[in-house]
């Protein structure tokens, strides 16, 4: 029996290690500035110490339209606690277009812009809408999303994350 145990204990320790050393680690966001509706530039570094959403998105994405109620209540639900979402509207998508859906919608967090696609490239080639990045506190990506979203997931790793020490 306690050879056993002792194995046991050999086996999980030779585990734990090789996890430590061959698991993927979270990725450091890139050092990106975002152009924001209100004519502003803001560092994803000055974000360091929140848990940062950053979403790439578009007017003409019917699911980017159909989940974004959901993302307005996942952001007022959490942003006292330390939580920021960006939304990131494709290059493609026309300013004019993105300005009248925010103000029509009353999104309360930000709206960038990626007019030539620098943003989307740093992401690592984001092509497809919605792309959702979720960055914890120390400014490494957590989580990549792509396609519509599971919000009672995305929550619960949101709650995580906050819960993280900075």
């Amino acid at each position: 029996m306690k050879l056993r145990s002792s194995i046991l204990l050999a086996i999980a320790l030779a585990a734990g290690v090789l996890a430590y050393h061959f698991l993927p680690r979270p990725a450091a966001a890139p050092a990106v500035v975002f152009p924001t509706l209100r004519g502003e530039n803001l560092a994803l570094s000055a974000l360091r110490g929140k848990v940062v959403l950053v979403e790439f998105w578009a007017t003409d994405c019917a699911t980017c339209v159909k989940e974004m109620p959901d993302l307005v209540a996942t952001y007022e639900q959490y942003r006292a606690r330390g939580f920021e979402a960006v939304a990131v509207a494709m290059r493609y998508d026309p300013p004019n277009y993105v300005v009248a859906y925010a103000e029509r919608n009353r999104l309360p967090f930000t709206i960038a812009f990626d007019p030539v696609g620098e943003i989307a490239k740093a992401f690592g080639e984001v092509k497809f809408t919605p792309t959702t990045y979720l960055i914890d506190r120390r400014g490494r990506i957590v989580a990549r999303l792509v396609g519509a979203r599971d919000f009672a997931r995305l929550n619960t790793l949101i709650e995580e994350k906050l819960r993280d020490p900075v």
